[in-house]
């Protein structure tokens, strides 16, 4: 099972309510995107088929042959397109606080703009202003309420990466083949999300065939506020999904 967590977080801020439990059901392997945390560093830009080809190059490494992406907000984007490229390799997905597309409105689109003249601007920016802009976006604001490894998690951010995977987010719409995913699917809703809106969330569910969907009153950042409720209800979203995905692959072999 592969953790992909959301934009500007790390695997290990977005998913340690969940390690433990998780890691009594299943093998566990959380991956830091790019540009996050210490995630790969490239000059390229940040797309997020490339994030879920570093996922299926990881499993080649590890020898894993199948697996289910578990995605949480920008990670749930990744998994939808680690089914899409991969294909023959995803046995389930899991689907958290995401959607299969992040603009409707006009002013929506404005600031998504924004980001990819940003993210652009950030190439040519000397590296010693990024740091310090960096510090200025993650660190002082937080310094109160997060804990020190949390802020050593958000210092090690590449600025411009971080920017170039909001207008990522922007540009994704994968509800013309959402219709295809045929493989075992949970989806998990944050229902008063501020962040991803929960009609969003609710048209993912909708779109995916025979998808198992699953409720916590809770806004985007569930996964640790409401980490008593959130994480029971992800173990069950996941043993749902294996299975299925073991039933399957029993009924092949017959």
């Amino acid at each position: 099972m592969f953790l992909l967590h959301g934009w500007t977080a790390t695997a290990d801020l977005n998913w340690f309510t969940c390690y433990e439990e998780l890691g009594k059901h299943f093998r566990v392997i959380a991956i830091d995107h790019r540009g996050h945390g210490r995630g790969i560093r490239t000059s390229q830009s940040f797309r997020l088929s490339d994030c879920a080809d570093d996922v299926a190059a990881l499993a080649d490494q590890l020898g894993i042959t199948t697996f289910i992406p578990v995605g949480y907000s920008m990670g749930g984007l990744i998994a939808q397109l680690m089914w899409k490229r991969h294909e023959h390799r995803v046995r389930g997905l899991v689907l958290a606080a995401t959607s299969g597309h992040f603009i409707t409105s006009r002013n929506e689109r404005l600031v998504f703009t924004a980001m990819t003249a940003l993210g652009g601007a950030a190439r040519v920016i000397p590296k010693t202003t990024q740091d310090w802009i960096s510090e200025k976006l993650y660190l002082s604001r937080k310094t109160m309420t997060w804990e020190p490894w949390a802020l050593q998690q958000l210092a090690a951010h590449e600025w411009r990466h971080i920017l170039e995977a909001g207008a990522a987010l922007g540009n994704f719409d994968s509800r013309g083949w959402l219709p295809l995913v045929d493989v075992p699917t949970s989806v998990i809703i944050t229902t008063v999300d501020e962040v991803v809106a929960t009609s969003r969330q609710i048209k993912l569910a909708s779109l995916i065939p025979h998808a198992h969907v699953y409720e916590i009153a809770g806004n985007h950042d569930a996964v640790f506020t409401r980490a008593d409720e959130f994480v029971p209800l992800l173990i069950s979203a996941c043993l749902k999904v294996n299975s299925e995905a073991v039933i399957r692959a029993q009924s092949k072999q017959i």
